[in-house]
């Protein structure tokens, strides 16, 4: 069965970012040559020799076989012992959607032996997956082996790091031809048409013919004229090292006019470069890959006249790299108390196109049911945890568990014990590196006659089979301390975040993982009242923060809820410094903020409300948006 081509794929196969999709043209491949070049492929997956396997492998699925990779190579993993090539395992499995084996790699890189380091980072970076990032952060700030912290550049700056990218281009200047021959092969993919002058540059010291042709091969990736020449040259050279080279990136230059030439490469007495130049064969006859640096933003969930009301999304990455975009779906009216259920759209392109909607979770209260957040868990299991709202003095959350990827979930689990009215924002639930995971809530006897909030946190140390209350609460001025966020901090202190009518965010501090709490004090930013959403960015470790960037003293909430504004913390929340606002529409407004990071791209959710009422939006940027 063929399948399509791996979601994200534009994030794997990278064109310069001053380049439009519009300019990149394609070959025609005749039937007979595609199903050579797949022949070739499959044959090669299947031969002995390791390493050109995993390349043969690499070349099906991005001509749109992974399904073929993943059933040879899947029996393979278990089996294999050798760090390295257990990487290339679980490299390609990635590659090919199935998402979850990216922990392979994770996990040796942590590992005490550092025999796999270097391939780990190495396949990360291919793949473009870094999991939360420390593992990635700590070799790049650390080691003493020149080539893994080149690797764990890699990684990180093609998901954001602009530390890193800046430490990859000085690595140009190294004296050691190879950290020169590593610098210019991953600039060449991750780079852009500014590293052009200085990589030509490097060609005078080039002695050795591979390094002369990673170079080249790097320049003509980058655009450059003189490198496609080139390349286009080292087709035919008799090393077939350079041969194999030339072949692989001819499909990262889009390289159209080097077709003929690919095409004699395949019967190739050198195996790996007939499935290099079959892979790029493929790869040039289908569509050119997206720009990394798009800004992909659609209103998902349109409100209608039925559905006044469409908020409190969230979204979870599936292990077929495809995206679930929940959101809580109002029926005729856009109050809080309105009947209202859990829906859910699928996206396999990124969040460009969705599927049709369907229903995550029925409405089991007498009121509704309402502010969800998905999370894939320790077990690689997803979390769907949601209100169930019955009356002003019941608000009680709820955990659904999911095995086969958000398609069933289990029977609900209460996270609360205690009676009252617990407000969950969506989006909010919080693992920490212990284990444990924290629900914050803002809790009330009664909303109706007590609308004063205190926030606390419910905590399990089981994986969500069982819970209990925290027990500090932080409290604040009016109507208390509300919506409350967390995060962990790198000293291992827990920062919680809340809402106020006191014209900030407000901040209190854990030492006991969410148990107990500091007494309040602000962020250090203004805001209304409504939620702040913050994370840590994987591939900086910084924190992002997003909020509504404005406060009007006597204003109804202090004021509206836009713009919805970005800032970064580089010393774990002490100072903010402003990026750039999100949205800027001072007629409409922008709240209920959901973030997770999906490859090397924030990925968002938010209401986006105007006269029609409230509408969901999907919003994916490139994490170096943040760091312009």
């Amino acid at each position: 069965m063929k399948i399509l081509l791996y979601p994200f794929l534009f994030t794997l196969l990278l064109i310069p970012t001053d380049q439009s999709v519009a300019e990149q043209p394609s070959i025609s491949l005749d039937e007979t040559t595609r199903q050579r070049c797949l022949e070739i492929l499959r044959s090669g997956m299947r031969s002995g020799e390791f390493w050109p396997s995993i390349h043969a492998a690499e070349g099906l699925t991005l001509a749109g076989h992974g399904d073929e990779v993943i059933d040879y190579l899947s029996g393979q993993l278990p089996a294999e012992t050798d760090d390295q090539q257990r990487c290339g395992i679980a490299r390609e499995l990635v590659r090919a959607g199935d998402k979850s084996r990216a922990s392979v790699m994770l996990d040796i890189l942590s590992d005490d032996d550092p025999y796999g380091h270097v391939h780990a980072a190495e396949s990360l970076y291919k793949v473009v997956e870094i999991g939360d990032g420390s593992a990635l952060r700590k070799a790049f700030a650390t080691t003493d082996n020149v080539r893994l912290k080149l690797m764990a550049a890699a990684a990180l700056g093609r998901c954001g790091n602009p530390d890193a990218m800046q430490f990859l281009r000085q690595s140009l200047d190294n004296e050691d031809p190879e950290v020169l021959r590593i610098a210019v092969w991953i600039l060449g993919r991750i780079g852009n048409a500014t590293d052009i002058p200085k990589i030509r540059a490097q060609l005078p010291r080039c002695d050795e013919a591979l390094l002369k042709a990673y170079v080249q091969h790097s320049l003509a990736a980058l655009g450059d004229a003189e490198g496609l020449n080139a390349l286009a040259s080292n087709l035919h050279d008799q090393d077939p090292a350079v041969r194999t080279y030339a072949a692989t990136f001819a499909g990262d230059a889009w390289a159209f006019g080097v077709a003929d030439s690919l095409k004699q490469l395949l019967d190739d007495e050198n195996a790996d470069t007939a499935y290099r130049a079959a892979q790029s064969l493929l790869v040039l006859s289908g569509t050119a890959p997206e720009s990394a640096g798009a800004d992909v933003s659609t209103v998902v969930y349109q409100a209608t006249p039925e559905h006044p009301r469409y908020t409190e999304g969230s979204i979870v990455e599936l292990n077929d790299g495809s995206l679930l975009f929940a959101v809580t779906e109002f029926h005729g009216s856009g109050s809080d108390f309105a009947k209202a259920h859990i829906v859910g759209r699928q996206s396999s392109d990124g969040g460009r196109t969705w599927a049709t909607p369907r229903v995550l979770q029925a409405n089991t209260g007498g009121m509704n049911v309402m502010s969800v957040t998905l999370r894939r868990l320790a077990d690689n299991s997803i979390a769907m945890f949601y209100l169930q709202k019955n009356s002003h003095s019941d608000l009680a959350p709820y955990l659904r568990l999911s095995t086969d990827e958000a398609a069933t979930f289990g029977e609900p689990i209460k996270v609360s014990s205690t009676s009252g009215y617990h407000v969950v924002n969506n989006d909010r639930v919080t693992a920490l590196s212990t284990g444990r995971l924290l629900l914050p809530a803002a809790s009330t006897p009664d909303v109706a006659t007590d609308n004063h909030f205190q926030s606390h946190c419910f905590l399990s140390d089981d994986g969500g089979q069982t819970w209990r209350d925290g027990k500090g609460k932080v409290d604040a001025d009016k109507r208390g301390a509300m919506e409350p966020e967390v995060v962990e901090l790198k000293d291992g202190r827990i920062m919680m975040l809340v809402r106020t009518q006191l014209g900030y965010p407000g901040k209190a501090y854990s030492e006991d993982g969410g148990d107990t709490w500091s007494p309040m004090t602000t962020l250090g930013v203004q805001g209304p009242e409504a939620p702040a959403t913050l994370r840590r960015i994987p591939s900086t470790g910084d924190l992002l923060l997003v909020w509504n960037n404005t406060y009007t003293a006597g204003a109804g909430h202090g004021g509206e809820r836009t713009p919805l504004t970005a800032a970064i913390s580089r010393d774990e929340g002490e100072t903010w410094s402003v990026v750039d606002n999100l949205e800027s529409d001072l007629s409409r407004t922008f709240s209920y903020i959901s973030l997770t990071f999906v490859r090397n791209r924030a990925v968002m959710s938010y209401w986006d409300q105007d006269k029609a009422g409230y509408s969901c939006r999907f919003r994916s940027l490139p994490v170096s948006w943040f760091y312009r």
